[in-house]
């Protein structure tokens, strides 16, 4: 297992990484004191290379980018925010079971549908 199938993103490359892009992005906001946050990012990364390129998942770290945890609200520790053509649309805080997050990912990763 790899996080380098994960896509790093900064304040300063965010619009161009996540707001810019065509696809569905999961952005998952971290930080090195948060016990649940390093377990959260490998388990990103094995959905990481499942759904390969129908989804991208970015990691930010939120201590180091505070502009983009100062726009989106970010309260906790992790965050998984889901952005479609620039838009949020979901979030998820805290961690949560592979299996949660595969079914997150999937619904995310769908045509639009009336729902």
């Amino acid at each position: 297992m790899s996080e380098a199938s994960l896509t790093t993103v900064t304040d300063a490359t965010f619009a161009e990484l996540v707001l810019r892009e065509t696809r569905p992005v999961v952005v998952d906001f971290w930080a090195t004191w948060c016990p649940p946050c390093r377990p959260l990012a490998r388990t990103l990364a094995e959905l990481a290379t499942e759904f390969g390129d129908r989804i991208v998942i970015a990691t930010i770290d939120a201590d180091a980018n505070p502009e983009a945890v100062r726009t989106y609200r970010v309260l906790s520790m992790p965050t998984l925010l889901f952005f479609r053509n620039g838009v949020v649309t979901g979030s998820i805080v805290g961690a949560r079971p592979k299996s949660y997050l595969r079914n997150a990912l999937e619904d995310r990763t769908a045509p639009y549908a009336n729902r």
